[in-house]
């Protein structure tokens, strides 16, 4: 009974301070989930920024290896021409005598022992000097494998019929042929890069 009456004094001496701490716990919940919302979008924000420059740093590393491979593959090797002359030679056709009349030439790669030599001075007329032109090591080289070249060209188109040799796909298998037969004789220091046709005439 006393403890009721002092209650009820001090709900009359303090009637609103039920509803301060319900105002107090309001505020508190307001002000902690308003800084929980803050760290957890500036978590947020710092993590998606970093996996967004982690995204971009690997797109550009893979565009910028795509563009070297591209660069790689877009080099084009050339070498020097030779000329292997003109080539007259029966096929391998049975029931008909068929012939070939051609002329190829080749490009073939220049090593580095393959460099040009000094040019051989030789006195002029009025006592001075000339540059006279020497030959490459790649054409005394070659020159020395014309023969082994040229038979092996005459060997590879002869075992051809017409009828393989007027298909498009025929040339480049013959080429092909010549190609691995030449790169055979020269023993790796060169290599072919390409066998042209310069005429192609069946009869």
């Amino acid at each position: 009974m006393a403890n009721d009456d002092i209650d009820l004094k001090q709900q009359v001496i303090n009637p609103n301070k039920g509803n301060n701490d319900f105002l107090k716990t309001i505020i508190i919940n307001v002000i902690s989930t308003t800084i929980l919302c803050v760290i957890f979008i500036g978590a947020n924000f710092v993590i998606q920024t970093n996996l967004l420059n982690s995204k971009l740093a690997s797109i550009n590393t893979a565009a910028e290896s795509a563009d070297s491979e591209d660069s790689d593959v877009e080099v084009v090797k050339h070498g020097v021409v030779v000329d292997l002359g003109d080539f007259v030679l029966n096929l391998a056709d049975e029931n008909q005598r068929r012939y070939l009349k051609t002329n190829i030439a080749l490009e073939i790669t220049q090593a580095e022992s393959d460099t040009e030599e000094p040019a051989a001075k030789k006195e002029g007329g009025h006592g001075g000097e000339e540059a006279m032109p020497t030959q490459s090591e790649l054409e005394k080289k070659l020159a020395e494998y014309k023969p082994a070249i040229r038979d092996a060209v005459i060997t590879n188109l002869s075992s051809k019929t017409a009828v393989e040799l007027t298909t498009a796909a025929g040339k480049e298998l013959a080429k092909e042929q010549i190609m691995a037969a030449v790169n055979g004789i020269l023993g790796g220091q060169n290599e072919v890069l390409r066998v042209s046709f310069g005429q192609f005439i069946i009869q």
